[in-house]
């Protein structure tokens, strides 16, 4: 399989207009801040990007970040500006041609952002045996990946190397593509259907159980589109099939519960994370408005608590009494797109 993907992205494809669906392209409604980081790529790196969703979370100044899959380096040098001259941006690819491209530009970004020295760097490397790479345990402060641990033939082991990697409170954020279903062999071994992104993506429910397995108790969706293929043979490949690109956000948090379990805590937004004057959006269920009371579930309020993000809010409550559990903590299909249900919040905890 990995020399199926490596054909794909190395031979096959030769920019993104090769695609033949949308699986792997980004959608272009992106934050401003972001657009302008992009304007300030080489036209070769953005031209050889494949990459679903929206891998820029908030508050990454100083971040040690690691890019799983990180390609012709696209979003490592979009974070690299985020993260700014103290902080540092490692790529892991294992494809020739894209890790050329990648490392062909590393000096004129660095020229691009004013920096003394480089904050960007490229392994070559399997994302699933990142054990090879002599990279520090504990010492990311964040780990992205963009539309790549689906092409991965062992997703467990990707997720179990991403908890070691990580900090204690670091973060997992990557978008991905997910299926309503698990995907029939005779699907997974077709290259064009793999490498587009298709037939490796897993079933929603099996990847939240790896997710758990690996030591991620929590997984928070915070955004999701169907993928739409445009393409009668795949389109006839698939069947009733269906596809979602979403993204997620894993913390390295060993304290959190299995569920949303009810402490009578709340929080209270500051306004203070950069882009995000008025709500910061946890997850899909999560606006949090600057100045009011919100109650949350112990797990967010760990989420918030014990991460980056503490300095920018007011803390209610402890663990001293516990309540029950939070209603809606279900099982069903997480992707509000896959339904015309509206799941936004209404002002609590899931």
């Amino acid at each position: 399989m990995h020399e199926t993907v490596q054909n794909y992205y190395g031979k096959t494809l030769q920019g993104s207009d090769d695609l033949q669906t949308n699986a792997c392209c980004t959608d272009t409604t992106m934050p401003r801040h972001l657009k302008s980081a992009l304007a300030n790529i080489h036209d070769e790196v953005l031209s050889h990007y494949y990459g679903c969703g929206l891998v820029c979370p908030e508050q990454l100044q100083g971040a040690r970040i690691l890019d799983l899959g990180s390609g012709s380096g696209r979003d490592c040098y979009a974070l690299a500006q985020m993260v700014g001259e103290k902080g540092y941006v490692v790529g892991v690819d294992m494809t020739d041609e894209q890790l050329a491209i990648a490392n062909r530009h590393v000096e004129y970004h660095r020229e691009k952002f004013g920096y003394a020295k480089a904050n960007t760097e490229f392994h070559k490397g399997y994302i699933e045996k990142l054990d090879q790479l002599n990279l520090e345990e504990n010492s990311f402060d964040m780990i992205i990946s963009n539309c790549v641990i689906n092409l991965s033939p062992d997703k467990e082991a990707v997720l179990r190397e991403a908890w070691r990697l990580l900090k204690p409170g670091g973060e997992l954020y990557f978008s991905d593509v997910y299926s309503d279903r698990r995907i029939p062999a005779e699907l997974v071994d077709d290259p064009v259907l793999y490498g587009e992104c298709l037939s490796g993506a897993l079933y929603w429910n099996d990847f939240l159980n790896l997710a758990k397995k690996a030591g991620f108790t929590d997984p928070r969706l915070v955004e999701d589109k169907p993928v739409t293929i445009n393409n009668r043979k795949i389109e006839a490949q698939v069947g009733d099939i269906r596809f979602f690109s979403a993204t997620y956000r894993l913390f390295k948090l060993p304290e959190l519960e299995s569920h949303c379990e009810d402490y009578g805590q709340a929080v209270i937004y500051k306004g203070t994370i950069d882009h995000h004057p008025n709500t910061f959006n946890l997850d899909g269920h999560h606006p949090i408005t600057k100045g009011k009371v919100f109650p949350v579930c112990g797990n967010t309020w760990r989420m918030l608590h014990d991460t980056r993000f503490r300095e920018h809010f007011e803390f209610i409550g402890n663990f001293s009494t516990h309540y029950g559990i939070f209603d809606g903590c279900g099982t069903s299909l997480p992707f509000s797109s896959s339904t015309h249900e509206n799941k936004g919040s209404d002002g609590s905890c899931c």
